[in-house]
């Protein structure tokens, strides 16, 4: 509770509203945004890469202690390890698509996560699963980062309710994550389904946002924007209906 009550004095004491006429948000507002396809890829990249971090944060001591027989210290020792992993590696995901690119990184990102859920779902000893896992997590957190460099470019007047719509998707992901892990070490005894399908639809992100790309060129993300080149970008970002 220290902390909490600290970070509320701090907020109330420094914290201030953007000056000028703010924006109303009806509903219907919502609801108009997930008519875009954009909205809803953005809402699947978030689910699998904070969504992804969020299952295996919940889910890994249970799995580590479940599989490995360690204990619930060793378990819970681990398992900090990799949340570290995944928590530190968000900036660093910001950073580098803010110098390389939003959609080169995390192009890279999902499908490297999608590789690394694959190789996990071999169930590998101990030493070899605890690599991969900071790895996966350290993918994801940079993924979180990526994502959210290219939100407000492609939905510049839309930012509060995209960031509301996407985090939605990402707690979701959260959920759906350690459910599909659960289900199929119940259904067949085993975690290496519920890895593998993880890994599945991680690629199929990637795959998608690599189609995407092609009609991002041609609307809001040029070459020369920051969506596609990060700080050598040129041109400003466009915000499209479609």
């Amino acid at each position: 509770m220290l902390p909490i009550l600290f970070t509320l004095a701090v907020f109330v004491l420094m914290a201030k509203d953007h000056p000028g006429q703010r924006a109303r948000v009806a509903p219907f507002d919502y609801v108009r945004v997930l008519r875009k396809r954009d909205s809803l890829r953005f809402c699947l990249f978030y689910s699998v890469t904070f969504g992804g971090f969020v299952g295996l944060a919940t889910y890994l001591a249970i799995f580590f202690k479940d599989q490995y027989g360690v204990t619930k210290v060793t378990a819970g020792d681990l398992t900090a390890l990799c949340v570290f992993a995944g928590s530190f590696a968000r900036p660093l995901g910001g950073i580098l698509a803010d110098r390389f690119g939003g959609t080169r990184v995390l192009l890279v990102l999902l499908a490297t996560t999608g590789a690394a859920a694959l190789a996990m779902s071999s169930l590998p000893v101990l030493p070899v699963a605890f690599g991969l896992f900071l790895v996966l997590m350290a993918l994801l957190g940079m993924g979180n980062g990526a994502v959210f460099q290219l939100v407000p470019q492609r939905f510049a007047g839309q930012i509060g309710v995209m960031t509301g719509l996407v985090g939605f998707a990402g707690g979701i992901g959260g959920f759906a994550l350690p459910f599909l892990l659960g289900f199929f070490k119940d259904a067949t005894g085993s975690y290496t389904a519920g890895f593998a399908v993880f890994g599945v639809v991680a690629i199929l992100a990637a795959a998608q946002l690599l189609a995407a790309q092609f009609a991002w060129q041609r609307t809001w993300a040029p070459k020369g924007s920051a969506a596609r080149n990060g700080r050598a970008a040129t041109l400003p970002p466009v915000s499209v209906e479609s």
